[in-house]
Parts: C-alpha cells; sequence; structure tokens
C-alpha cells in the first residue's frame, strides 16, 4: 500500500470511508485504532511514526468493525491532544473528524491524526521511545535510543530553507504529485508535506519539485555509466559505451535514470515462455530499481562531494550513494535493517508516488533468480550496493519451472493462496501444479502451511 491509498479511502465518502478504511492493510505509514485505545498507547504511536517518516493514524475502527468516536466526546478530545500533553518534546500532528457510518448505520465520525515527522528523537512520558517499522511499533532499546539520537540529527538538513521560492517550482512535476495523491492545490500541499515555509522550498521541497535544484546542490543528480565488459578499466584500457548525468526534481530523475538503466541492463541468453532463447534481463529489474530508489530516497544530500553513481557491466550492476547506513542497521544482517529515512519527507512523497518496495523485496527477486544475495560495502563516506548476475548454482534457474514469477507474484499480493488457486494462476491441472509447487518449495522459493496432506485449510506463502 502507498501513501496516496490513505488519502483517497478518506475521501470516500462517509457512506464508504469506514470500510475503505478497514480494508487498508497497515504499514510503515498507517494504522488504525479503537476507539477504545488508551491514550497513553495512541501516544507510543504517534512517537513511532514521528521517530520515522511520519503518517496516519485513523481512531475509531476496531476489528473491521466501524465504532466512530461520537459516543464519547471527552474520550476524543483527549485523544487530540495526546501529541501535546503525552508526546515529548510535543510532535507536530494535524487532527480532523471525518464524517462516517457506523455498521449500525449511525452518522459518526472518525478521528483522524496526520503525524509530521520529527527534526528530533520524540518519547512518551515514561521516557520510552518507539519507532515505526513496517506494520509495527518497536519499543527501541538504549543503545538503539542513541543511534536514532545521533541519525536525527543528520536528518534536520532536508528542513532548512533554500533560497528558492514558488516561482522556482517546477509546477508540472508538483502538480503531477498533487493530482496523484488528489490535493486540490499544490502550494498547501507542499506546506503539508513540510517542504514550503514562509514562502521558500526547504531542502527536500527543492530536491523533489524545484525547477534545478542544483543551483545549491551542486551533486543532487544520478550518474549512470555503461562499460563494455566486466571491469572499469583505467586510462586507455577504459571501455565506457555511454555516460550520461540525470538532473531535475527527484521524481523525474528517478522516472529518466530508471529508463536508462533499462535500456543499458546487462542481458543473458535464456528459453522463455514461448520456448525459443531470447535475451532477458541478467539481473531482476525490481532487484536494481530498488537499488536506485533507495539511493536518491536515502543518501545523505547534506554531503555534496560526490554524486549517486550507478555502474552498469556485463555482469553486475553496481550502486554507490553518499553516506553510510544509518547507526540503526547492521550490515552483517542487511535484512535485519531497521528501516529509518535520513530524509522523511522525501521517502513520504516517493511512497505516495509508488517508489520502491524494501530491501526484502530486492533480496527476494535475487533469490527467485537463483543469484547471489545482494552485496554492501560501506565506505567511510558512502555506501556501495552491488547487484551480481552470478548464479547460486548454475543450473538453477533451468530447474524452476517457467510459472515460477506468476505463482510469486500471485502469493506476494493474496499473501497465502491454497493449490486450486495457484494451479489456475499456472493454467495447470490440480496435480500437475502440485508438482511444480513442491519444486519451488524444496527450492525454498515458497513454503506449504499445513497439518496434513488433507488439511482443507493448507496453503501456501512466502518465506518470511
Amino acid at each position: 500500500m502507498q501513501r496516496s491509498d490513505v488519502t483517497v479511502a478518506l475521501g470516500a465518502g462517509p457512506q464508504a470511508v469506514g470500510s475503505s478504511i478497514a480494508a487498508l492493510a497497515e504499514d510503515q505509514w498507517f494504522e488504525r485504532k479503537s476507539v477504545r485505545v488508551s491514550a497513553a498507547k495512541l501516544a507510543q504511536a504517534v512517537v513511532a511514526l514521528a521517530n520515522a517518516e511520519g503518517g496516519t493514524i485513523v481512531v475509531g475502527i476496531h476489528s473491521g468493525l466501524v465504532e466512530g468516536t461520537d459516543a464519547d466526546p471527552d474520550r476524543r478530545n483527549t485523544f487530540q491532544q495526546v501529541h501535546l500533553d503525552l508526546v515529548q518534546p510535543p510532535a507536530r500532528v494535524r487532527t480532523r473528524l471525518v464524517e462516517c457510518l457506523t455498521d449500525e448505520g449511525r452518522p459518526d465520525h472518525l478521528l483522524v491524526l496526520d503525524v509530521s515527522p520529527g527534526d528530533e528523537v520524540h518519547a512518551t512520558l515514561r521516557d520510552e521511545v518507539f519507532l515505526r517499522l513496517g506494520d509495527e511499533t518497536r519499543r527501541l532499546t538504549y543503545v538503539q535510543r542513541r543511534e536514532l539520537t545521533f541519525d536525527r540529527r543528520q536528518a534536520g538538513f532536508e528542513t532548512q530553507l533554500t533560497r528558492a521560492g514558488e516561482d522556482d517550482v517546477d509546477e508540472s512535476a508538483v502538480q503531477a504529485y498533487a493530482d496523484r495523491v488528489g490535493h486540490p492545490q499544490w502550494r498547501g500541499l507542499l506546506s503539508a508535506r513540510g517542504l514550503l515555509r514562509d514562502g521558500r522550498l526547504t531542502m527536500a521541497g527543492l530536491l523533489l519539485f524545484g525547477r534545478n535544484p542544483g543551483a545549491e546542490l551542486p551533486n543532487a543528480h544520478v550518474r549512470v555509466t555503461r562499460f563494455a565488459g566486466r571491469d572499469r578499466g583505467t586510462g586507455a584500457r577504459q571501455q565506457v559505451s555511454s555516460d550520461e548525468r540525470f538532473e531535475g526534481p527527484l521524481p523525474l530523475v528517478l522516472d529518466r535514470s530508471i529508463a536508462h538503466v533499462r535500456e543499458r541492463q546487462p542481458r543473458r541468453r535464456a528459453l522463455g515462455r514461448g520456448g525459443r532463447f531470447e535475451d532477458v534481463p541478467a539481473v531482476p529489474e525490481d532487484a536494481w530499481l530498488e537499488g536506485v530508489v533507495n539511493a536518491v530516497v536515502h543518501r545523505s544530500y547534506s554531503l555534496q562531494n560526490d554524486h549517486i553513481h550507478v555502474d552498469v557491466f556485463d555482469d553486475r550492476i553496481e550502486i554507490e550513494s553518499p553516506g553510510r547506513f544509518p547507526g540503526l542497521s547492521d550490515l552483517r544482517d542487511p535484512l535485519s535493517i531497521h528501516r529509518f529515512a535520513r530524509n522523511p519527507r522525501i521517502a513520504r512523497v516517493c511512497a505516495d508516488l509508488a517508489f520502491g518496495q524494501g530491501i526484502r523485496r530486492m533480496f527476494e527477486e535475487m533469490r527467485l533468480a537463483g543469484l547471489n544475495e545482494p552485496l554492501y560495502q560501506q565506505t567511510e563516506g558512502s555506501v556501495r550496493l552491488i547487484l551480481t548476475a552470478d548464479l547460486v548454482e548454475r543450473d538453477l534457474a533451468d530447474r524452476l519451472p517457467e510459472e515460477t514469477r506468476a505463482v510469486v507474484l500471485a502469493l506476494r499480493e493474496a499473501g497465502r493462496l491454497g493449490t486450486r488457486d495457484l494451479a489456475e494462476v499456472m493454467g495447470l491441472a490440480r496435480p500437475a501444479a502440485l508438482r511444480r509447487l513442491t519444486s519451488l518449495r524444496e527450492h525454498g522459493v515458497i513454503r506449504w502451511n499445513g497439518t496434513s496432506a488433507r488439511d482443507p485449510r493448507a496453503y501456501w506463502d512466502l518465506p518470511g
């Protein structure tokens, strides 16, 4: 789910808003709460979102049922003040009431709290620090809190004001964003997102929607270099077939650099669905695309000594961006890296625009293709991601059934499916589908859950 889904659901009208919100999956930017939640628990949710990328909390829905909040106006008033009374320092939260119908058909209101990302670490009155990680609100240890405090100091760069004003906004880019999230007026949207203040763009606003971010941030661009072969070479031995620089508003930079890499990505010969050999990407597109998005969204823009490099070789793609991983991260276990946005406002806008799915998606795509896991390397001032086309087992791709990707995509969308459903996805009879699914299970691509072969509630899903 993207943040724009919450906006659309909240604008569905009194008849449908409750069911629309109840149907959304909770994630990094969205959480539901019952009207019976304690003020202390609601404060924890506010703290977690403020310490991450911000987000939306909707109060008045429980277990798929629309409760509303009108029955206890005093309790609702307490909820509307929780970010001031129970959070230290106070978080920036905009509260509003949205008309709805309860499950009994009674006119009522949902309480919506739009939480802005904080410029410093927020805690509850019990001095507990929480962080939103995916769909969880997690309490941080002392060490994690200390690291978050250090990282938050770095995050303040994107809130600094620039010399650029409203006349320097790329109106086509910002209007496309406003249309995407259903906002009627782009100036109000930029102000609400913390990108425009006192008539001037913040650093995040300039990067996202300024016509010429390079005027103040000369290295805020992406450079894509295609090397002919597997090595960079030096001097006369360097074989560069193309070298392009992409600059401007970040959404445009992402669109253009991704399109450029797509044209120049390494390819290999493989047997296609039609039974003929054809050129296919050597590195899964979803993997390198995620790497490019992460580099643009999470790089340290305060470090202007270098830019983002995307180097494409015949056997791999390397992506390097300025800035080290946040202190909460452990490179020894990349999948355990806590989601932390150095640039929460940039991350929010890019999420609204459907850029990025997360590190797990990248690892999953590489594993699905039978390739080595993504490799992260950290220097004194940058992070390098290496996505290699080397197979873990050279013949693994040939042994996996052709329907593998369709099965994984179906499970990713549905969460879990039965054998009959997946047989329909693959276009096979149930016995043949079961043989293919068993093969994928043996290779660790999918997982079977059930008590016995005849368990009517058995299902397939993706490994956690």
